[in-house]
């Protein structure tokens, strides 16, 4: 299955903390990184002060069902410092959203496929067009042809990732 995850960084080294996230990702079972998107550097908003994030995306390769996947990526936020208990969109360490899980949607506790606000965010939109513009997100189109439509609020969230 082909899984399709968001990277985010606003505290620290950011490259060096989204690129110690993707060689953990590669090191779990279950898993093969097949690409890694360029990073780029978004500015945060909301109600929190905070640094400018770096964004990318990376695609998997994966056995793996969405929830055990799920629990790898927070397995890797914490070994990177991810705390979850500051202000809900405050600065963070890293950030992994899963965006996408092959063609399946997913609405349990906890965790929904496709990320809800996928659609509304040019930040994880346009690194997952590098990786997969034809990628479908189930109900709402092609990444690519939602990156070509209108964009909510400038097109991020309040912190620039999801928490």
């Amino acid at each position: 299955m082909r899984a399709y995850v968001g990277l985010g960084s606003n505290l620290g080294d950011r490259e060096a903390t989204i690129e110690r996230a993707v060689e953990l990702l590669s090191e779990a079972d279950g898993l093969q990184v097949v690409a890694v998107s360029g990073l780029r550097e978004t500015e945060p908003w909301g109600p929190v002060r905070q640094p400018a994030y770096l964004n990318g995306a990376v695609e998997l390769e994966t056995d793996l069902p969405p929830r055990t996947l799920l629990d790898v990526l927070l397995r890797v936020e914490r070994e990177l410092g991810r705390d979850r208990s500051g202000e809900r969109w405050g600065p963070r360490t890293i950030d992994l959203d899963l965006l996408l899980y092959d063609d399946l949607a997913v609405d349990e506790p906890g965790l929904t496929v496709p990320h809800p606000r996928l659609h509304e965010r040019r930040f994880a939109l346009e690194p997952l067009a590098e990786l997969a513009p034809d990628a479908v997100v189930p109900g709402l189109g092609t990444v690519g042809e939602l990156l070509r439509g209108p964009m909510p609020r400038g097109g991020q969230s309040p912190s620039g990732t999801d928490p």
